[in-house]
């Protein structure tokens, strides 16, 4: 148990928005903590989406949605040039099928042009085929947007958990809330959290638990909100179809879904989805048969040539969904209990001005903030090997021989790399291919795996059957005497 000590701010939940939120905040003289349920921060919602820095003009401007979508899109360039996570302004394209569709082109061209996300244009059929030859000749308009960008999701959470930690934020993952005490007669009282590990008080809590935001304002007695799962299921294609669209092709949107994209990855990869089912169980992230139909049947009336038979991995995230379909931010009526909830699309566009939006809510709140003239906005960004000049590479190996070692064969992954990643915080295997690709290939870790573990083990001073996938109970090796999964476990899909 700890003592009396009062923190400024403890936020629940390393996802995009907590991650985010916890770097602003340490540019200012802060005792700020964050507490993560899983293994490591960003292994919920936000590494499992489409990577999609929106250009700006999707949502509608009269909702927190559509007033933080576009400064979150500018956001990401600083946070880019400051961390060098893969980032690349590839643009999107948002197509017509058919004229009826034509209103939806001039709506959305419009709430761009209110926000005023620059460079949009209106494409007839001629221009989308001289820069997109593969789309379908069904396609018949389209509006372009040079602002839309494609992200490695996973990657820039790191590294932006890694740059707060480095500023002074404790990040302690692996701790759930588990209770927060009834409001004290004395109104100035700070809040008293409980995790498995600890009792902490603090001035201010910032409920960013995704999925599980609804709990935690339940826990403060202010559950004014629900939210509900809506899973999308996406499917990543062979590298060898690199260039098959250059850019993000977006059809028209629906009610509630932005309908399924063909999306070229910072990686190179393709990537087709998302579905948008409802699910009434926040942990069900399994692909379907029915959910790959639907991907594939919808991708190709876009891009004919789409082949399911390509398909490399494929994977699901649910998306935290408010009652209200918009974001749930600021104040509530518990003293210093702010919410940062429902952020489903698109809420890894708008995180950094989400993140902004809180400290300002905060200080609204009464916590001061004085700014530090010792905040290094910048982290050193990890070697990647595979893109490198032969040079640098055969300097790399002569320097230290565990770049001439590879590890993973299909991204081109090297020893060095692996322990790097450990050093940094990998604690699990998952962990490791989110910061080193490692895995993520055509074999899809058929030849890396058991190196990696070998090396997460070795470098961490544990036991093999102490390692796990995604941490929890996603073990991966078990002793001889144990016994043996159950089908249930042999047949889950994550």
């Amino acid at each position: 148990m700890t003592g009396p000590h009062v923190r400024d701010v403890v936020i629940v939940g390393g996802g995009v928005v907590g991650v985010t939120l916890a770097r602003q905040l340490a540019r200012y003289h802060l005792d700020v903590l964050l507490l993560e349920r899983d293994a490591e921060v960003g292994f919920g919602v936000s590494k499992a989406n489409s990577g999609i820095i929106h250009s700006g003009m999707h949502a509608d401007p009269d909702t927190l949605k559509g007033q933080l979508e576009w400064p979150g899109n500018v956001g990401w360039l600083e946070l880019r040039d400051d961390l060098g996570f893969g980032f690349a302004q590839v643009g999107e394209l948002l197509v017509a099928l058919s004229e009826e569709e034509f209103p939806t082109l001039d709506a959305l061209e419009a709430q761009g042009e209110r926000k005023g996300v620059p460079g949009m244009t209106r494409w007839d059929q001629a221009t989308i085929r001289a820069h997109q030859p593969n789309l379908s000749r069904e396609v018949l308009a389209a509006v372009w947007a040079p602002t839309a960008g494609v992200i490695n999701p996973y990657e820039a959470v790191l590294l932006i958990a890694e740059s707060a930690a480095h500023n002074g934020v404790e990040v302690a993952t692996d701790e759930p809330l588990t209770a927060i005490d009834p409001p004290a007669d004395d109104p100035g009282a700070p809040l008293v959290l409980h995790t498995p590990q600890r009792r902490i008080a603090t001035r201010f809590v910032v409920n960013a638990a995704g999925l599980f935001a609804d709990e935690v304002a339940r826990m403060a007695g202010v559950g004014t909100f629900t939210i509900t799962g809506r899973k999308g299921e996406e499917y990543l294609l062979d590298r060898r179809l690199a260039g098959l669209v250059t850019s993000i092709i977006f059809p028209c949107p629906t009610a509630t879904s932005k309908g399924t994209l063909i999306t070229p990855t910072f990686d190179g990869t393709i990537m087709v989805g998302p579905t948008a089912e409802a699910t009434d169980d926040k942990l069900d992230t399994a692909t379907t048969p029915d959910g790959a139909a639907q991907v594939f049947a919808a991708a190709r009336r876009l891009v004919p040539t789409i082949d399911e038979r390509d398909v490399i991995a494929e994977f699901a995230g649910v998306r935290a969904v408010a009652d209200t379909e918009d974001f749930v931010l600021g104040p509530t009526a518990r003293r210093g209990f702010v919410n940062a909830a429902g952020i489903q699309s698109p809420g890894l566009t708008a995180a950094p001005a989400i993140a902004d939006h809180l400290v300002a809510a905060l200080a609204s709140e009464g916590l001061e903030l004085r700014e530090r003239d010792d905040f290094v906005p910048e982290v050193e960004h990890p070697v990647r090997f595979s893109v490198l000049p032969d040079e640098e590479q055969a300097e790399l190996a002569a320097r230290d021989p565990r770049f001439a070692r590879l590890v993973c064969r299909c991204e081109l992954v090297t020893e060095a790399e692996i322990t790097d990643a450990i050093d940094r915080g990998a604690r699990t295997l998952d962990g490791l291919k989110f910061r080193t690709r490692a895995g993520m290939g055509r074999c899809q870790g058929g030849f890396c795996t058991w190196h990696c573990l070998e090396l997460l083990a070795e470098r961490r001073g544990c036991a093999l059957t102490d390692l796990t996938k995604r941490g929890g109970d996603s073990w991966l090796i078990r002793d001889r005497d144990d016994a043996p999964p159950t089908p249930v476990e042999v047949g889950e899909r994550r």
